[in-house]
């Protein structure tokens, strides 16, 4: 279950706020609930000083060794030396080496781009290095990757080639032994702004190429490193926030052959978005390094030739189509395993192990596991016949990836990541063991309720909801990590009527908040499994936007979750917790199994409330009265053991089963369980 962050909001600040600051008092209240009540901090979340000016850019000569990199590379460029731009298989790594590669290019360079396949691993490859030193390469520049590089660099003193890093990654203890580190995450650095991506940091060297002058960079790359920057899921705050801004408007009327065919293929049309990058544009440049080869994407990004440019954008589109067959693959095959073994989502961290399944899906594949149910998700796949094992992991809250990683490193080959998403490698005969021991780490955390939570604006009524308060929210723009698509919470709501949409597949509703009437969209929400009726009162965490219709202007509201009026959530987490306690054989007091064992009355009205179809299970509990969450679930499971019940628990679904003959709750597993 989703827990709503309900923050306590001084209404005084917003006021404030909003005059000072000459916004609409919805975008003021956004910022007031992220912690920024006063007209310094909100300059400085916009980007400009108190007096409206803008704020100067982070000097780029402040991240350690920046004026060496820069020394090197022109010392480079000076003698003709064949330079590679070396960058990573994802939309980061891939735009930094374009925007990087080509700046060269344009001043004059001898220079050559390379990214490894995924085949072969992430950061420098040793064989790779071994063959660029062949081709006559004298200067390695990294670009989003090499921080850990310790032996690769080593190798490269060796063959005489001289290395420059530059990166955004966690350092280790130990630098790499190159001629500059250019990272800002390292202990002796000085800059001001830290959460840049790979582009970023490659568009602050460029920069400093240009003597520190950061408007020259944006004028010329700020398209493609806004695409980065959201893509990598860095905080869209601060010099982030300003690079995607100025960038989406560059979008609209880019220079870049192949960017703008991807963007008329990919079916964008101007105005862009944060949203329509990270869930339209990033994926397809991703899905040539995940499932074909990131240099294809590369060429796109920097060629100058419209006819390759259309078919490269062709390519990557079909690609990206292949990209989402893949992930199809992979859900289908973990809810077989669900289906198969129901207590595999019982568990604290959830853990699916598949042969065959595309390795540069995974990670996305795991994300969409995290989002479906709640829980921190670690997947790993090898090849049909192969024992070696790849795997990636996806989190959040306490579970830290890269912490639970390290705790299982004597069973693994590599690995690597930081708190939200991580990726490892080990051999077949450490699979269970690894599994255990991913379940003991989790064990030692969660000593409470640990449900994935959304952040709100607070809870607002219909005086909040006008055109203009609305309309006033595009200032917060662009939206993404550190800086989320504004949701609101609207209480006790009245559903006026309820309407299918695209033959019943979304869902419409009307309802009445105060004394006036909206328009909510349910996307994904099937009507005939839609659990709420006209009369009934909801809570509802929705993110307004605004329609225009035949010249006529109005809010309209999608809702990202809804529930019945009246309800305790951190009741609800608890008891959901305490079922999965339950079922993992963790509880055992007789007194706790009295307090979760369901009524006779309580299984009637359940019965009574499902249908022959598919409904949401937590849906399903909105038509029931006063009855412990926890009895709820159980009850269900009570039901499908019985037969008169089918429990999708991968697809988090129930629907009533014809009563064949009559049923002994009683004999069932659950009931024998309950009454120990």
């Amino acid at each position: 279950m989703i827990k709503w962050n309900i923050p306590q909001i001084d209404e005084e600040k917003v006021k404030k706020l909003a005059v000072s600051g000459g916004i609409s008092h919805l975008a003021a209240r956004v910022l007031v609930s992220s912690g920024i009540d006063d007209i310094e901090q909100a300059a400085a979340f916009f980007g400009q000083e108190s007096d409206g000016s803008e704020t100067e850019w982070g000097d780029p000569f402040d991240i350690a060794d920046m004026e060496t990199a820069c020394d090197v590379i022109n010392e480079a460029i000076d003698s003709g030396d064949l330079i590679c731009v070396y960058g990573d298989y994802d939309c980061d790594g891939i735009t930094a080496a374009a925007i990087l590669t080509g700046y060269l290019e344009n001043i004059g360079a001898n220079v050559t781009a390379f990214i490894n396949e995924r085949s072969m691993g992430y950061g420098i490859n040793s064989e790779a290095v071994r063959q660029l030193a062949e081709q006559g390469v004298k200067l390695i520049v990294t670009v989003d990757n090499g921080i850990s590089a310790l032996d690769e660099a080593k190798l490269c003193a060796e063959l005489g080639i001289t290395l420059v890093v530059t990166d955004h990654h966690q350092p280790g203890d130990t630098l790499p032994e190159a001629a500059a580190v250019v990272d800002p995450h390292r202990k002796d650095d000085t800059s001001l702004f830290k959460p840049l991506c790979g582009c970023g940091v490659a568009l602050k060297l460029i920069a400093a190429m240009e003597g520190g002058d950061m408007e020259i960079a944006l004028e010329q790359y700020s398209d493609i490193a806004a695409i980065a920057t959201v893509a990598d899921v860095v905080s869209l705050t601060g010099e982030n926030r300003r690079i995607v801004r100025r960038g989406l408007k560059m979008l609209e009327n880019t220079e870049n052959e192949g960017l703008s065919l991807l963007l008329d293929k990919a079916g964008l049309k101007p105005p862009y978005s944060s949203s329509s990058v990270a869930f339209v544009l990033a994926p397809r440049i991703n899905a040539a390094g995940r499932i074909a080869s990131p240099m294809d994407a590369l060429r796109l990004l920097m060629t100058e030739d419209r006819h390759e440019a259309e078919r490269l954008a062709d390519s990557i589109c079909e690609l990206n189509t292949r990209r989402g067959q893949f992930e199809d693959v992979i859900i289908r095959d973990i809810a077989a395993q669900i289906e198969a073994d129901a207590s595999l989502i019982d568990r604290r961290i959830l853990f699916f192990c598949g042969r065959g399944w595309h390795h540069g899906v995974i990670g996305i594949v795991a994300a969409r596991v995290t989002e479906k149910y709640g829980k921190p998700a670690f997947l790993l796949s090898a090849d049909e016949g192969e024992d070696d094992y790849r795997g990636s992991a996806r989190s959040f809250g306490r579970i830290n990836v890269f912490e639970a990683l390290t705790s299982c490193a004597e069973l693994l080959e590599r690995f690597g990541g930081h708190a939200g998403a991580g990726g490892f490698s080990l051999k077949a005969d450490n699979v269970q063991e690894f599994d255990e021991a991913l379940q003991r780490f989790a064990a030692g955390i969660c000593d409470a309720p640990m449900p994935l939570e959304k952040e709100t604006g607070g809870i607002i009524d219909e005086t909040e909801l006008t055109v203009e308060n609305v309309q006033g929210l595009d200032i917060l723009e662009p939206f993404g990590e550190g800086n989320p698509q504004p949701r609101f919470v609207i209480a006790d709501a009245h559903i006026n009527a309820v309407y299918p949409l695209s033959q019943g597949k979304h869902t419409k509703l009307s309802v009445r908040v105060g004394s006036s009437d909206f328009d909510v969209l349910m996307f994904r929400t099937a009507t005939d499994s839609f659990p709420y009726k006209a009369g009934d009162r909801v809570n509802m965490l929705v993110s307004p936007s605004l329609n225009t219709y035949n010249g006529n202007t109005k809010v309209q509201l999608r809702a990202d979750d809804i529930r019945k009026s009246g309800l305790n959530q951190n009741a609800l987490i608890a008891a959901e917790d305490f079922y999965y306690r339950f079922r993992r054989g963790e509880v055992t007091d007789k007194g706790h199994l009295a307090h979760i064992t369901p009524a006779r009355e309580a299984f009637a009205d359940i019965y009574r409330a499902m249908t022959d179809r598919d409904t949401a299970i937590s849906s399903l509990y909105a038509r029931v009265e006063n009855i412990n969450y926890c009895a709820y679930l159980l009850a269900l499971d009570i039901f499908d053991e019985a037969g008169l019940a089918s429990v999708d628990r991968a697809a988090q679904t129930v629907r009533k089963l014809p009563a064949a003959k009559k049923a002994d709750l009683e004999a069932t597993p659950t009931m024998k369980r309950l009454h120990i």
